[in-house]
């Protein structure tokens, strides 16, 4: 492991008003994105859409790197260049969803899952390596009913993270480390808060017992939020409050920075609530964003997999990069979101 390694590359990946773009999902995931918009999901498809988003023009001003399924690591672009090669060159940092997936976790309630992937995951990371990936990412899922998430599920999954944490390190690959506390529900914003604080104390702790180097981390976590079914919707102004209140108490600040997972929020809800985040000041961290379809929605949909539109779904891309961008600065504002 080499720290000054894995300090620079988490350092590169939230840099300023830049953060990720998360491309990375699996064959079955980007089926129903494409089953939305009424294109076939073959390997040319997947091709093609992602080549759109990797060469817009100027989104490398605002996304300082790329997280790609494991397929899209090993494909060219349209023109011949291996898309790591293609992102590296305008300055964005290659990486790789490394997890398995969700599964139900024996022994628990239904509604409670573990992540898998740990199995042969070291060869792997040599040869994602070899590929140009210089980041990895693997998403532990937390639910909220009324009898999860219970401590075994917040506990068996924090030790899975840092597994894969320290996996990632041995080979120079920062990890990053995803808690997702789902939104779906009807859970107030008290309980989303309550959960987050559990969730994080218990990865921290894992993380510590494992020897993370926590210079080489990026946390991607949710935003305190309420659940979705719930009447009582919070605002802007607390979801920012109480999602920084709980990353105070939590997250170490040796940590290089924090890539907010969207989660199912609007395009633009995601980026104001990262906005109010960063207008608070003060942190010990860099606060950015990690998202997918809050980045992709309006391109897919501008594309519609048609060959006339790709310079189209190459505008609405940039549009939402370059927003999201202004909103890990603490700049964004309504104004500039409407005027593209």
């Amino acid at each position: 492991m080499n720290p000054e390694t894995l300090n620079q590359t988490a350092l590169a990946m939230v840099a300023p008003g830049r953060g990720l773009l998360a491309a990375d999902e699996s064959t079955g995931t980007i089926k129903k994105r494409f089953d939305s918009i009424g294109v076939e999901n073959t390997e040319l498809n997947r091709q093609t859409y992602r080549d759109m988003l990797f060469t817009t023009e100027g989104f490398e001003q605002h996304t300082s790197g790329v997280i790609l399924f494991e397929e899209t690591l090993f494909q060219k672009s349209l023109a011949g260049v291996p898309f790591p090669e293609l992102l590296a060159s305008k300055g964005v940092v290659p990486g790789i969803k490394v997890d398995k997936g969700a599964q139900p976790l024996a022994n628990a309630h239904p509604d409670e899952t573990v992540t898998e992937g740990l199995d042969g995951l070291r060869g792997r990371l040599e040869k994602y390596k070899t590929a140009g990936a210089r980041f990895a990412k693997w998403r532990a899922v937390i639910n909220i009913t009324d009898n999860a998430p219970t401590d075994y599920a917040i506990h068996v999954n924090a030790h899975a993270l840092a597994r894969y944490a320290a996996l990632c390190q041995e080979h120079d690959i920062v990890p990053i480390v995803e808690p997702e506390v789902l939104m779906d529900g009807d859970h107030a914003i008290e309980v989303c808060e309550e959960v987050t604080d559990l969730v994080l104390d218990a990865v921290f702790a894992e993380l510590s017992a494992q020897n993370i180097l926590l210079e080489g981390i990026v946390l991607k976590p949710n935003m305190v939020v309420s659940g979705k079914k719930c009447p009582d919707q919070a605002g802007v102004d607390e979801v920012a409050e109480r999602t920084v209140r709980v990353l105070r108490r939590r997250v170490p600040a040796a940590v290089p920075g924090i890539a907010f997972l969207s989660g199912g929020q609007s395009d633009v809800d995601a980026t104001a609530h990262l906005d109010a985040m960063n207008r608070l000041g003060g942190l010990p961290w860099s606060l950015t964003f990690s998202y997918g379809r809050a980045l992709q929605a309006a391109a897919l949909k501008a594309w519609g997999g048609q060959t006339g539109k790709l310079d189209a779904g190459r505008a609405a891309h940039l549009h939402r990069a370059k927003m999201n961008g202004l909103a890990a600065r603490g700049q964004w504002t309504t104004a500039q979101e409407q005027s593209a």
